[in-house]
């Protein structure tokens, strides 16, 4: 795969990454798609504390212990688990951060994180001792970049202004093309850049059974998914290009839960290769833009 720049993180990343949410929790399955992936050059593994409840990072981190170095590691904090572990609650505070920090290392069998990422975010947030904390960890070598997972525009104008993370998380496909009308923009004229995640909109555009998605009806989702189908592509092929055509866009965060379908995915990867942006643009002509109405 042609890696994509990173400036704030100042590496090249595999413009597909591995969701390691999908993961099944078993180490011996999980084990062989992560395998898949890495042999289909992709270096980008991205996990989170809260996921199985810390299990997914000791899991990711048992698979690349003896090939640190070849990895792009992204996790996330900012959900604390209660003790009773009934929940979770939120808290992006410097104190927690610093501490959570220390128990992700250790789970993923490692003395630093590429990227640690805050896992949410609402304007109230104590936002300046919150970028101080990824600024300290930055200082031991803990962390080498930070970012956030937010699709309001106006928490991720704010952070932008306070500082400049290497990336930001965002649902993006062609039933959620929000992001089109201000952040991206935005974000492309900056070191930023954009981490995908639900390009395949949980399935609908490719397999599952349509069903109403943000202001999309059911009918509506399936005319977009035969759009696609129509166009004679491998769906997932069509949905990488679409949003890989976007400036702003670093790369696209893709769960697998099998082998098969890590080889799926890196097949539609290569055939999106050879798909002229001018087709992607004719079929994104027939589908509405949508809006933020909310976090404007």
């Amino acid at each position: 795969m042609k890696k994509r720049s990173i400036p704030a993180l100042n590496e090249n990343i595999s413009p597909v990454g591995l969701g390691c949410m999908s993961l099944k929790g078993h180490l011996r399955e999980d084990n062989k798609i992560i395998d898949a992936a890495l042999s289909g050059g992709i270096n980008l593994l991205d996990t989170a504390d809260l996921y199985q409840k810390g299990l997914n990072e000791k899991i990711v981190g048992a698979a690349i212990k003896d090939r640190r170095k070849d990895i792009v590691l992204a996790t996330k904090v900012g959900n604390q688990w209660r003790e009773d572990g009934s929940g979770w609650d939120w808290n992006p505070r410097k104190a927690y951060i610093l501490k959570a920090v220390e128990e992700s290392l250790k789970r993923l069998q490692t003395d630093y994180i590429d990227l640690y990422q805050l896992h949410g975010g609402t304007l109230e947030d104590p936002w300046e001792e919150t970028l101080e904390a990824f600024e300290i960890l930055k200082s031991q070598g803990k962390i080498r970049a930070f970012g956030i997972s937010s699709i309001r525009p106006n928490v991720i104008r704010k952070v932008m202004g306070m500082s400049t993370p290497a990336t930001i998380m965002m649902q993006y496909s062609p039933l959620d093309r929000r992001p089109e009308e201000t952040v991206f923009p935005m974000i492309a004229e900056s070191d930023t850049r954009v981490l995908v995640r639900g390009a395949f909109a949980k399935g609908l555009l490719i397999n599952k059974p349509e069903e109403p998605f943000l202001d999309y009806s059911a009918t509506e989702v399936k005319e977009i998914r035969e759009l696609i189908t129509d166009s004679g592509l491998l769906p997932e092929a069509f949905l990488i290009r679409f949003g890989l055509m976007q400036r702003a866009v670093g790369s696209l965060v893709i769960g697998a839960s099998s082998v098969a379908q890590v080889e799926k995915l890196i097949t539609a990867y290569r055939q999106q290769e050879m798909i002229s942006d001018e087709l992607i643009s004719g079929v994104s002509m027939k589908i509405p833009l949508n809006r933020y109405t909310q976090h404007r």
